[in-house]
């Protein structure tokens, strides 16, 4: 063989090495150079109520949950921030216009307008609404479906530990506990109806005062903290802010005048040792799951009905004990919360919501 010969040769073998490199990683991709087939069809958009991601709460945990299913599933995922009330149709006509297979609102004033607008334009588009209520959607788009969390057992529970706390270290001698709500919505009247039942359950002598900061976006920190100052300066040695953003300004109250404060949704206990304990709403594992579901099968997810969280399936709970209660407090009141939280589970104790 000539040396030209046998160059030419070589030359072919490497060009046809070079393809079937090529070729073997098309395979793996689903298309040179690019995700699968199946992962590209997979996008998810969050849409965020007000307050944004940095509200330390429900937000946050919905974004926590995102960012999980985006490394652990390998979804392609995008949010849309909703800034005003005027921001929450639109967010959603843009989500389902841009493709997004699965667009997943988060926060219960979805369900009073823009989800009974949106939804049945875009049929193809599935829905997953957090705190959303699909029995209570007027036009009941069967490509929407609910999430519901049994905020009365989680309330219940800071209730109970409030009760005892305060039975075990009134302050100013009076035993006086209270619960803050931003706005009457339905999750909110649940915690706080579970909160004022739990406490009466550990304490029958425990007063338990309950306002609302008639804060309609959930973000006025202001409007909390002053309703708060207003418990504390009628004698509330512990706070309960069921007031998502707005519910900082209140624990920030709890925090300056040297009383427990309860936090809300996320464990808060970041916050500092003035927060006793916060009642716990599984927002982040929601919002995997619903991504995993459809991940698993996008035409087959289906809608029209709520999926639903409760102590028993670990959607709701209460947060770490501060680190500022003694040895002693802290058996206390775990032994004791603890044996209340099986009984929720086993049905025996059934927190009322409203």
């Amino acid at each position: 063989m000539t040396g030209k010969r046998f160059l030419l040769r070589a030359v072919a073998l490497v060009a046809l090495a070079a393809l079937v490199v090529a070729a073997g990683a098309a395979a793996r991709t689903g298309r040179a150079g690019g995700p699968t087939a199946k992962q590209a069809t997979v996008k998810v958009a969050l849409v965020t109520d007000i307050g944004g991601l940095n509200d330390r709460g429900f937000n946050h945990l919905s974004y926590v949950g995102l960012q999980q299913a985006q490394k652990k599933l390998k979804i392609s995922g995008r949010v849309y921030i909703t800034q005003t009330a005027n921001d929450r149709t639109p967010n959603l006509t843009k989500a389902a216009q841009a493709g997004y297979g699965l667009v997943i609102p988060v926060g219960v004033l979805f369900a009073f307008g823009p989800l009974d607008d949106v939804a049945p334009a875009f049929p193809n588009t599935k829905f997953v609404g957090i705190d959303v209520d699909f029995n209570g959607l007027s036009k009941k788009p069967t490509n929407v479906r609910g999430v519901q969390f049994k905020e009365q057992e989680a309330g219940y529970l800071v209730g109970y530990i409030a009760g005892l706390e305060i039975k075990l270290h009134p302050y100013k001698h009076k035993q006086i506990v209270s619960g803050v709500g931003a706005n009457k919505v339905p999750a909110i009247t649940r915690f706080l109806a579970g909160y004022r039942a739990g406490a009466k359950k550990a304490n029958r002598h425990v007063t338990v005062k309950i306002d609302y900061a008639n804060d309609p976006t959930f973000a006025d920190q202001a409007k909390c903290k002053e309703t708060t100052l207003n418990q504390i300066g009628a004698g509330s040695g512990i706070v309960f802010e069921a007031a998502g953003q707005c519910g900082l300004g209140g624990l920030s109250a709890a925090k300056q005048k040297h009383v427990w404060g309860i936090g809300v949704d996320a464990d808060q206990s970041f916050l500092g040792p003035h927060i006793l304990t916060s009642a716990t709403k599984h927002v982040d594992r929601a919002v995997y799951e619903a991504i995993a579901a459809f991940k698993a099968n996008p035409s087959g997810f289906k809608g029209g009905f709520n999926k639903n969280y409760n102590i028993k399936n670990g959607g709701v709970g209460y947060g770490k004990l501060s680190s500022r209660l003694s040895k002693h407090d802290r058996l206390y009141i775990t032994t004791r919360v603890n044996k209340i939280s099986k009984l929720i589970a086993q049905g025996k104790i059934v927190p009322p919501s409203q």
